[in-house]
């Protein structure tokens, strides 16, 4: 393999640190605010050219949407969006398991060691930064297990719950808006905690579990079903708690719709010390999908 072109073992390439040369120097939420426009605009020639590009592209499987046929997305973004077919993505339903919340690609899969979560070889990320600096929650996962779930332009980009959960917190971290491409998590030191991110930390049977929306370059919105689209005009960090009353609670089923990403990105999830054990299969590069078994609680055997 060149190493000039190509990461060898691991390690970037020319290529990729070019590339992520790049990255620093573009203007992230103007690009953002650009796609925001063109993805949602419903001028047919636009639209439909801009969905037809997508599906010859990257080989889109339309079969597998309700709404199979192209030209009746309103605009590219309802299209990126789209719901599929309940058959096509069947549940792993049992109460110890934990579902794949997306469709998508292993990033890193494993356990959060000495407060640090593994982004690729050579680089890594202090868990406290990720989750905003709130040292309480961090507390929650220390020593706990980590996936991080990439998803490609092809993917479908609804994200689901991958437990029962009440919701108790949610933040906005504004951020860069870096690539999330396995190229850059190789190169960009401290990726998933430097770019703009939705936090949803959740009480679960399985103990407290966060599902973390990354956001990246031409990600210009992301939604959750209980807040809609998440645009504060704030730069600082936004925190929205979500206590048993007065409010109602937000309870989510596992293999709920959680939220979705306009464009796409990660998501990562967090389980608490030896909660969950994590898949076998459940390597970098292997393909998921969303609903299938990816963790199971552990037998009292191993967990004692």
């Amino acid at each position: 393999m060149n190493s000039y072109n190509n990461s060898v073992d691991g390690h970037p390439g020319i290529i990729d640190r070019l590339f992520a040369l790049l990255l620093y120097v573009l203007p992230h939420h103007l690009l953002s605010r650009l796609v925001y426009w063109i993805t949602r605009s419903e001028w047919p020639l636009l639209k439909d050219a801009l969905i037809h590009t997508m599906i010859k592209l990257y080989d889109v499987e339309m079969g597998l949407a309700v709404e199979s046929d192209p030209s009746q997305y309103k605009s590219f973004n309802a299209f990126f969006t789209r719901q599929l077919r309940p058959e096509v993505r069947p549940l792993s339903m049992e109460i110890e398991t934990v579902l794949c919340p997306v469709d998508g690609a292993v990033s890193q899969a494993g356990e959060i060691s000495n407060g640090r979560i593994f982004q690729a070889k050579g680089q890594d990320y202090s868990l406290t930064e990720l989750l905003a600096d709130d040292e309480e929650w961090a507390k929650k996962f220390e020593d706990g297990s980590f996936a991080t779930l990439y998803l490609s332009p092809r993917d479908y980009h609804r994200i689901h719950m991958p437990v029962n959960g009440k919701l108790r917190t949610m933040l906005h971290v504004p951020g860069r808006l870096f690539s999330v491409s396995p190229s850059t998590t190789r190169t960009v030191p401290r990726l998933f905690s430097r770019n703009e991110r939705i936090i949803n930390l959740f009480d679960t049977e399985m103990g407290p579990v966060a599902v973390i929306l990354v956001g990246a370059i031409f990600v210009s919105s992301m939604d959750t079903v209980w807040a809609g689209t998440i645009t504060p005009s704030s730069q600082r960090i936004t925190q929205w708690n979500y206590p048993d009353k007065p409010t109602e609670p937000v309870t989510l089923n596992k293999g709920d719709e959680l939220g979705r990403f306009n464009m796409g990105s990660t998501v990562i999830l967090l389980f608490g010390k030896q909660v969950i054990e994590w898949n076998e299969r459940l390597r970098p590069g292997v393909k998921v999908r969303m609903g299938e078994e990816i963790a199971s609680q552990p037998s009292s055997e191993t967990s004692t």
